[in-house]
């Protein structure tokens, strides 16, 4: 008999034959939000007969959610977080919970670099007005990126790459804030995230989403980076206080931000889209053919070796493998 998988995100269809093959039956239910009914209400799927599910940390699955589910035995976060996965009540059902870490990392870095590239040389708005045929009047002087001070918020597997891409391609100066210095890097660490944000030209955040960080970049981090300083966001909207870096936005109060995460998203502010100094994409920066290749194949790995009595490839912290 096939196991069945609740999708609450969408497995492209070319990766669906190899789940088929391995013995899984998905089950397509996808949520918009953790707020949205965790089965159809067609009653199209039994609860009973779930055994996995497939979600993404921005959507996570509750107590109430998991309870709904009797035979649930295992969570896959297709990417790397799990800031809404209730870990406890997991726990104490001896559900297992899986991530997607290390498929991601380099499409991530990736775009993050392309986010700080294009900010800071204000890109978009130099091609709009190329194309207005405002060549000449928009020939302004803008910041170079080599040899900037970049700072890190959460040096994990992402925020290393993208240390090693600015400090070896633009001969950046590199420093990060973390709970704890990484052991095994020589980058500056800076025990605050204010110390960070006064000694940073850029500020890139990466650090993973949860209470633990919400609105860590807030208005005091903000009035440290600076009139001059740039931000960049590639974690979880809920990281940046939206309200605080607005305000700061509109006042000029920092330079300018580029963010691929939002707070409530999909839905943007009014008043973001309507600032100038302002670079937002569709939460895109882990969209590469290459990570959802590898982020596919590491959930499918996940659920077989689970199910056939194995260790998992990344269980997430706190997760008994």
């Amino acid at each position: 008999m096939s196991i069945s998988v609740l999708l609450h995100v969408d497995i492209p269809t070319p990766f669906r034959p190899a789940f088929a093959r391995a013995g899984f039956r998905l089950c397509p239910a996808l949520r918009e939000n953790e707020l949205s009914p965790i089965l159809p209400a067609d009653g199209s799927i039994d609860p009973a007969r779930v055994e996995a599910v497939l979600t993404i940390g921005s959507i996570g699955l509750s107590a109430a959610d998991m309870d709904a589910l009797p035979n649930l035995r295992l969570i896959c976060c297709q990417g790397v977080g799990f800031e809404k996965i209730d870990l406890d009540a997991a726990r104490a059902r001896g559900i297992m919970v899986t991530n997607g870490a290390g498929t991601n990392d380099t499409a991530v870095a990736d775009h993050a670099v392309a986010l700080l590239a294009a900010i800071v040389r204000n890109i978009p708005d130099l091609d709009r007005a190329v194309h207005r045929g405002e060549w000449q009047q928009a020939r302004r002087t803008r910041p170079q990126l080599t040899g900037r001070r970049l700072g890190i918020v959460g040096l994990g597997n992402i925020g290393l790459k993208i240390a090693q891409r600015c400090a070896g391609g633009f001969d950046m100066e590199v420093a990060y804030h973390s709970r704890t210095p990484r052991a095994d890097s020589d980058y500056r660490y800076c025990d605050s995230l204010d110390a960070l944000a006064r000694w940073a030209d850029f500020l890139v955040v990466c650090t993973p989403g949860g209470a633990a960080t919400r609105h860590l970049i807030n208005a005091q981090a903000l009035a440290a980076l600076g009139a001059d300083g740039f931000l960049v966001n590639v974690s979880r909207g809920s990281v940046v206080d939206t309200g605080a870096l607005i305000d700061c936005l509109r006042r000029r109060a920092i330079a300018g931000a580029a963010l691929d995460v939002l707070e409530g998203e999909p839905k943007v502010p009014a008043a973001l889209l309507a600032l100038d100094n302002i670079i937002l994409t569709p939460h895109v920066a882990a969209r590469s053919p290459e990570a959802l290749d590898a982020m596919f194949e590491r959930v499918l790995e996940n659920v077989t070796r689970f199910f056939a009595g194995r260790p998992v490839l990344t269980p997430v912290p706190g997760m008994a493998i």
